[in-house]
């Protein structure tokens, strides 16, 4: 997961951990199979006289099915036999050592992020690592999945001005005048539009195009969640929702995340939740987003899936969303920490659903709230999560939520730890 890989670079930075980048020359042909395998001769290369043999293969080729099970399990034993633990928590995270002899290896497919406090264990790695396979030392991470990683001393930043500059010149708006916010405050799409139809086929490319920009850049996770409930039937107004995103993006290239080293800091979580804002259904939107110390490391913007009656009961379910992440991520620190896990702190803008949470009676106002939502009661009885309230002015999760003022968004938009890189 990506929420992983940003967890990673932001405790890198906050221990002042160096950040490593190795990648596995032709991967998948080291994978051994278990099952019987055969191909047939390729045309113009059969044997002569024995043109009806098959070959049976001992390793995998690409393009197999088997092929990237099998390099995976190959990896997992390599790294197991070095000495590392992998994660159960988050199975493309390996570990071993303690303290400053800490050494993590974050896996996806054939790259390895490798990070640790100590250059001569990265080292020492990398060379077992050759030793096993082939592979490319690219030394310092600069460059992974599409992100572009920068790192100065307790400094890393990531962004995605490369990417976002391709969806720009794909959307024929180079060159545009940009736009201060994602969408037009208080601005409402519905699925029964009037609007004309637009290619439903280039709408869809446009939004995906951004969805995988949302990795870097929280302050597009509302506008773009958004526009992609209406991919079914979209209409020039929903296009014209995505152009002014777009027009938005043209004017922040540049923008990213900035994770520093600012002593020690646990994890901070904000939850948020509008009323009824799908106008189509009356869902609520959740907006939830986590920190370490100041670091932005995960954030998600999505629609309720059940109808909420109050405003209570939808920052309610808003802050069982916010539960299961933020236990997710403390555990996961704690791993990769090898260190107990810590009481995630989170803050919901809501007095009612806040004793919501803490009052194990329920009320006719709430009897009928589902009961998976009951969770994060169990949570704060545990002491895994200490919810505390925070007022609206402060609520850094209202940016995942609603269209807002120019003024507004781009106060919280600084807050959230986005800066020009």
């Amino acid at each position: 997961r990506l929420d992983s890989i940003r967890l990673l670079l932001a405790l890198a930075a906050q221990e002042g951990w160096m950040v490593h980048h190795m990648d596995v020359k032709s991967a998948f042909l080291n994978g051994e199979l278990i099952e019987e395998v055969y191909v047939v001769q390729p045309p113009g290369f059969e044997i002569d006289g024995q043109e009806n043999k098959v070959y049976r293969l001992d390793k995998a080729l690409y393009g197999l099915r088997q092929a990237p099970r099998a390099w995976n399990t190959k990896l997992d034993c390599t790294l197991k036999k070095l000495g590392f633990k992998q994660s159960p928590l988050e199975h493309g995270l390996y570990a071993r050592g303690d303290g400053s002899g800490r050494l993590l290896v974050g896996v996806y497919v054939d790259d390895l992020v490798i990070v640790g406090g100590d250059s001569g264990m990265i080292k020492g790695f990398k060379e077992q690592m050759k030793a096993e396979f082939k592979m490319s030392d690219l030394g310092p991470l600069s460059f992974y999945l599409g992100i572009e990683v920068h790192q100065e001393a307790g400094i890393i930043t990531l962004k995605q001005a490369a990417y976002a500059s391709r969806i720009v010149e794909k959307a024929g708006l180079t060159g545009c005048n940009p736009c201060a916010t994602p969408m037009e405050p208080r601005l409402k799409l519905s699925k029964e539009s009037a609007g004309s139809l637009v290619d439903a086929t280039v709408y869809r490319s446009l939004v995906g195009s951004l969805r995988y920009l949302v990795n870097t850049r929280p302050d597009l996770a509302y506008s773009v969640g958004y526009v992609s409930r209406f991919m079914e039937k979209p209409t020039d107004e929903h296009l014209a929702a995505v152009k002014r995103i777009i027009r938005y993006v043209a004017g922040t290239i540049h923008l990213g995340c900035r994770y520093v080293k600012e002593g020690e800091g646990g994890l901070q979580g904000y939850s948020d939740s509008d009323m009824a804002g799908d106008i189509d259904t009356r869902k609520s939107t959740t907006g939830v987003i986590f920190f370490l110390g100041k670091n932005p490391v995960s954030w998600q913007s999505q629609k309720q899936r059940v109808v909420a009656l109050s405003s209570c009961e939808s920052e309610y379910i808003a802050a069982a969303t916010a539960a299961c992440q933020g236990i997710w991520l403390a555990r996961l620190l704690g791993d990769l920490r090898n260190a107990a896990t810590e009481v995630v702190d989170l803050r919901v803008d809501n007095q009612s659903a806040l004793a919501l949470m803490k009052n194990p009676v329920f009320h006719d106002r709430s009897k009928h709230i589902q009961t998976k939502f009951h969770f994060i009661r169990e949570a704060v009885e545990n002491g895994e999560i200490t919810p505390s309230y925070i007022g609206t002015e402060g609520q850094l999760a209202d940016i995942l939520t609603k269209p807002l003022s120019r003024i507004k968004f781009q106060e919280l938009r600084e807050q959230i730890g986005m800066f020009p890189v």
